[in-house]
């Protein structure tokens, strides 16, 4: 879980970070920053780190089902 949340809050306050640089987006400048979009050539200027950061929300929500399930165990 604690991985999870690493890599999506770091590629998100990077993505912060850099959103005052880019001069052509569509939609949220945020998301665009960390999905980009492949239509706009070479003259957008994105990150384009969505992959991980979908797997860092997929480690986050399976670390919080592994968390919950053990929290509400009642074997022990």
């Amino acid at each position: 879980m604690i991985t999870g949340a690493i890599i999506t809050l770091s590629l998100i306050i990077t993505a912060t970070l850099y959103v005052p640089r880019i001069t052509e987006w569509r939609g949220s400048k945020l998301w665009f920053v960390i999905f980009g979009a492949k239509d706009l050539g070479d003259t957008a200027q994105s990150l384009s780190v969505g992959v991980p950061f979908v797997v860092g929300l997929i480690l986050f929500i399976i670390g919080l089902i592994i968390l919950a399930i053990e929290y509400f165990n009642k074997d022990n």
